[in-house]
């Protein structure tokens, strides 16, 4: 009877960490995309910037974690093309935006994370933007093996305050908004 009994508790035991455990899922790095828009007085410019690596982490169906790695060099303009493009390319990964020489890869680390609804999340993440870390929030959707969201960065906190109106004077026309959007699709 004693050892029917231990091994009744050995058997709840190895059923409840079953249960328990973290399944951590790598994202498709060339099926998962990030599109960015940067909006200034006059228009806006639209691109894209590829992950490095990343991976989601599920406890059963719902979502427990995330790490992500983003190739800052590979960041481009897409609604531009020749030499406009790589101009504006250039200007995008020198010293006065991201820096990618000093700073090749930004990273964002799921801190927490709430449920909002049937497989909608609010997360809190560690953002980090050259060498600098701030915390973001936003509402991200599973749905199979696929994860969406989209959510607005103020550059200015990562220390990229080129032509900003809150803290250069009289712009005018060259004045570019703090924010920028990101729309973020991952496939895992």
């Amino acid at each position: 009877m004693k050892n029917l009994k231990t091994i009744a508790i050995a058997l709840f035991v190895a059923a409840a960490s079953i249960s328990v455990n973290a399944q951590t899922k790598k994202i498709d790095v060339k099926a998962s995309t990030i599109k960015w828009v940067g909006k200034k007085v006059t228009g806006e410019h639209s691109g894209t910037v590829n992950f490095k690596e990343g991976a989601v982490v599920f406890k059963g169906k719902k979502l427990t974690g995330g790490s992500f790695t983003v190739d800052m060099n590979s960041l481009t303009a897409t609604d531009l093309t020749g030499e406009y493009q790589g101009k504006l390319n250039g200007h995008l990964k020198a010293d006065d935006f991201f820096g990618t020489d000093k700073f090749p890869t930004a990273k964002l680390v799921f801190k927490t994370i709430g449920a909002k609804a049937t497989d909608v999340y609010t997360v809190t993440a560690d953002l980090t933007i050259k060498g600098i870390t701030k915390p973001v929030t936003f509402d991200i959707t599973v749905a199979g093996n696929t994860a969406t969201t989209a959510f607005k960065v103020d550059r200015t906190k990562y220390d990229i305050k080129y032509n900003s109106g809150n803290f250069f004077e009289n712009l005018g026309d060259k004045t570019i908004n703090d924010d920028f959007e990101l729309t973020v699709a991952l496939k895992f």
